[in-house]
């Protein structure tokens, strides 16, 4: 079995239609995949699939535009579904493709969502982790304290942002907000790598507050139940049972609405079911690719 720390890692960045620098990461050689990994998390979140599936695909990864190594965003108006959409398009173009594979967890389901409005000849296949077509935040835990405490945070921000900012970073950077993340449904602790989260945390911390607030409105604001009934390629859409942050009835939803598509329930799963039944998502991914002739 060919480690994965063995597949050479090509990096590079591609320019966007607006100038952003978009950087991403490829590894292997076949069939394309792209993973997306959701609002302010990383790379990281991928390095189960990365690893299995370097070894038979071409495994594509980049920074979505305002993250990590994708700055400086040309201009704060285009961080929009529609220039994310725009910039899957160019680098699958700049890498040399009409079409891939792709999988999206979280905030990277409206992603694909929007994205395959746009442009549906761009996709073979869809994969849905945990994800959402309209806000799945309205009502956390049965009470509507997100959009205002969103609005609060980003005015406050804006009077002093420098005493934001350092709040922001000691407030997600630390073992405690680590904890609260998995209470929260973000990880299961029991099977999720403790380094994975801590990343994820140190991830989160350093992503700008103003792009960051420009994002979560997007979120907010998406509403993608009209472009499922449309959804006519492969469909595999994945849920955890522990996922507090986006429910279970919003992947039923998914599956509801979208012809022909496939559901895969995760008992114990959390948020990020590619993290803690890793191998066994690998396989199910695996089976999904070959039972549609891939």
């Amino acid at each position: 079995m060919i480690n994965a720390q063995f597949v050479e890692k090509k990096t590079g960045y591609y320019t966007a239609i607006d100038g952003t620098p978009i950087y991403y990461e490829v590894r292997g050689e076949g069939e394309p995949i792209v993973f997306i990994y959701g609002i302010a998390c990383l790379m990281n979140h991928w390095h189960s699939q990365v690893e299995f599936f370097s070894k038979t695909n071409q495994v594509i990864l980049f920074d979505i535009r305002g993250h990590h190594k994708s700055v400086p965003v040309a201009d704060l108006n285009n961080l929009t579904f529609e220039h994310l959409a725009f910039d899957l398009k160019g680098l699958l173009n700049h890498l040399g493709h009409k079409s891939a594979h792709i999988v999206g967890h979280s905030f990277g389901v409206p992603y694909q969502l929007k994205a395959y409005e746009q442009f549906p000849e761009m996709f073979k296949s869809l994969v849905f982790v945990n994800g959402f077509a309209r806000n799945p935040l309205k009502k956390l835990f049965g009470l509507d304290f997100v959009e205002p405490l969103h609005k609060f945070l980003k005015e406050q921000h804006s009077k002093h942002p420098d005493l934001w900012n350092a709040l922001w970073r000691n407030l997600v950077d630390n073992p405690v907000a680590f904890q609260v993340a998995a209470l929260a449904g973000g990880f299961n602790l029991k099977l999720t790598q403790f380094k994975d989260i801590e990343m994820y945390g140190r991830g989160v911390s350093r992503l700008e507050l103003p792009l960051f607030f420009k994002l979560f409105e997007e979120l907010l604001a998406f509403d993608g139940l009209h472009i499922l009934g449309g959804i006519d390629k492969p469909c595999l859409i994945i849920s955890g049972e522990k996922d507090f942050l986006t429910p279970p009835d919003y992947q039923r939803e998914l599956r509801e609405n979208i012809k022909d598509s496939e559901f895969l329930f995760i008992p114990y799963g959390s948020h990020c079911c590619q993290l803690d039944f890793a191998d066994f998502i690998n396989l199910k991914l695996q089976d999904f690719y070959k039972r549609h002739g891939f």
